[in-house]
């Protein structure tokens, strides 16, 4: 469970920041949510990469429409589905994988051919 806690509290975090209705989402500059996109779904790619679960990014790529389709549809929540913001997600996904990548070589050391 240790290595799966980092990644539910990310995913949890998600759940908040994706599905506050437009009412709780607090006041700031243009720009500001694709931001929080991306670091958000660079935590979730790195964190389900750290707890080894199985496909983590194509389930997180799906995670990101779907979560850009819902908002749109549960009419509660006042926001609208955004085709960027799906987009930037992804491109978070990416940044995460990179970050993770990075410290798994750096962790194993430069590789040597003989």
């Amino acid at each position: 469970m240790g290595r799966v806690l980092p990644f539910v509290i990310a995913a949890l975090l998600s759940v908040v920041v994706l599905f506050t209705p437009e009412s709780g989402v607090p006041s700031s500059p243009p720009g500001t949510d694709k931001v929080v996109h991306t670091l958000l779904f660079a935590l979730l790619a790195y964190t389900g990469l750290y707890a080894n679960i199985s496909r983590v990014l194509l389930w997180l790529v799906a995670y990101a429409g779907i979560s850009e389709v819902l908002q749109h549809l549960i009419t509660p929540l006042h926001r609208s589905g955004d085709v960027l913001d799906a987009l930037v997600d992804v491109a978070g996904i990416g940044l995460g994988w990179a970050i993770a990548s990075a410290i798994r070589s750096r962790r194993h050391g430069p590789r040597t051919t003989r």
